[in-house]
């Protein structure tokens, strides 16, 4: 399938020490090994000129001290805090000035995040979306571009889960409900 630079983003959601590193507070494997994947995309995007997006989950160390209901320290454990080694982006993803980077407080890369605003001032309408966890972060993302008219296309073998299952049910719902998938020997720019 072929895609405009002019018009596509890659968006590289949660590439961090904290989830593709082994000493990281929520490592999976599966994440680690998408990080060379993750990087050949973007390579070929930067070689096209589209844009990239990436995306860094960062957490207040008290962001979730007054929620009565919604605690994701509680769920997964303190992790990707604010400030630490675990919240930075992983030194195997090559990250430039001209890239925008993304700072969220939540599964999803567009909620109360500039992300929108930037891709609609940059005429993108594409958004080639991999990265970690299929799942959680990568399919709430997607969802969420899916719901405001954007067109997104996960892309599989860039896709770090937990369990495998995980990762099939994320690409299965996203392909029927709001989205594509393709695999990276797929995308193709014009």
């Amino acid at each position: 399938m072929e895609f405009d630079p002019d018009s596509t983003a890659v968006v590289v959601v949660d590439v961090q020490n904290g989830f593709c590193h082994p000493e990281g507070s929520l490592y999976a494997p599966a994440s680690e090994e998408v990080v060379d994947p993750v990087t050949a995309l973007v390579s070929r995007a930067r070689e096209a000129d589209a844009s990239v997006v990436c995306t860094r989950d960062v957490h207040p160390p008290e962001q979730f001290e007054d929620n009565r209901y919604y605690d994701e320290f509680e769920r997964w454990g303190e992790h990707v805090v604010e400030g630490t080694w675990d919240a930075q982006l992983h030194d195997r993803l090559d990250v430039r000035d001209e890239d925008y980077v993304v700072e969220k407080h939540t599964y999803d890369a567009f909620y109360q995040t500039g992300l929108e605003g930037h891709l609609d001032t940059h005429g993108v309408d594409d958004l080639l979306v991999c990265g970690t966890l299929a799942n959680v972060c990568v399919l709430h993302t997607a969802g969420s571009a899916g719901l405001r008219d954007y067109r997104p296309v996960l892309v599989e073998d860039a896709i770090g889960y937990i369990e495998e299952e995980h990762r099939e049910y994320a690409l299965d719902h996203a392909d029927w409900l709001f989205g594509e998938v393709l695999d990276r020997e797929e995308v193709a720019f014009r």
